[in-house]
């Protein structure tokens, strides 16, 4: 417990200490903290990616967006989602959707956000959502992006590296790889793998699609652990007895931990990267 309390209170720190930073930064006229924000990951960061596929996974409609000014916008809450928080926190705007922002080369210079409702770091989870963008798919249009920006920029790619260099980029998957892949019947994985022999295919995968971000010219990384899974309502739906699984809880705890020893090889093996753990399990579990 006094592991996990310590964990959460320095996430807390450290959001109020962006926050009294970018108050200040306002207050002079600062320039925002840092150059761009760019998003990666499934429906808790989806901000409107999935509104025109065919997908199962849309929230472009009521009661989705009751509390944001713009209605519903294909973000899965009644209002911000923490990225959005995260951007003001930086002194940023909102960053666009990919879908919106990729013929704007002017607004991709603040930033870009390419999650994806039901994407996984497997391209094969969620498909029983249809239409998804994967997050292979979401760093190749990163890597689409950043030879945009270096077209739109003045200095052109070399103005370009440096501004992504500086930016932050925040990550968020894997809970799709479980909930939407694993533990479905209908798929082979379960029957395939151990739960640990799946969690080392999917770090394995994910230290790869990190490095591909990196080697298109990202630096400053925030990856999310996967977040307690065990009570959420389509778990308690399939329970028979209402109440929350402990064995999808469990699951999910070797993948958490391969991808905080992932990011100490990548912080070790990759010059000028900072890959930071940002451990939603432990924060949400206080």
């Amino acid at each position: 417990m006094r592991a996990a309390m310590s964990a959460g209170l320095w996430q807390l720190l450290v959001a109020v200490s962006a926050f009294l930073a970018t108050a200040a930064a306002q207050e002079t006229g600062a320039a925002p903290m840092v150059p761009a924000l760019f998003v990666f990951g499934d429906s808790l960061l989806d901000n409107g990616n999935n509104n025109n596929l065919a997908s199962l996974a849309k929230a472009n409609y009521l009661p989705y967006g009751i509390d944001f000014a713009a209605g519903p916008t294909g973000r899965f809450c009644n209002g911000y989602t923490i990225v959005d928080e995260l951007a003001e926190l930086l002194g940023l705007p909102l960053v666009p959707a990919y879908s919106q922002a990729s013929d704007s080369g002017q607004q991709l210079l603040q930033g870009v956000n390419y999650a994806s409702a039901a994407a996984g770091i497997l391209d094969e989870s969620g498909g029983n959502f249809v239409g998804r963008i994967p997050f292979n798919q979401q760093v190749q249009n990163f890597e689409s992006t950043v030879g945009q920006i270096g077209a739109t920029a003045s200095g052109g790619p070399a103005t370009a590296a440096g501004i992504v260099a500086r930016s932050i980029v925040f990550v968020g998957l894997g809970s799709n790889d479980y909930l939407n892949n694993y533990i479905m019947p209908n798929f082979e994985t379960r029957r395939r793998y151990t739960p640990q022999q799946f969690a080392d295919l999917l770090v394995t995968r994910y230290a790869s699609q990190l490095t591909r971000l990196y080697k298109a010219g990202a630096r400053r990384f925030v990856v999310a652990g996967v977040g307690s899974m065990g009570c959420i309502p389509t778990i308690l739906a399939r329970s028979t007895d209402g109440r929350c699984s402990e064995e999808v809880d469990q699951l999910v705890a070797p993948f958490n931990a391969g991808v905080r020893g992932m990011l100490d090889g990548l912080n070790a093996g990759l010059p000028g990267a900072t890959f930071t753990y940002l451990d939603n399990y432990r924060l949400f579990k206080l």
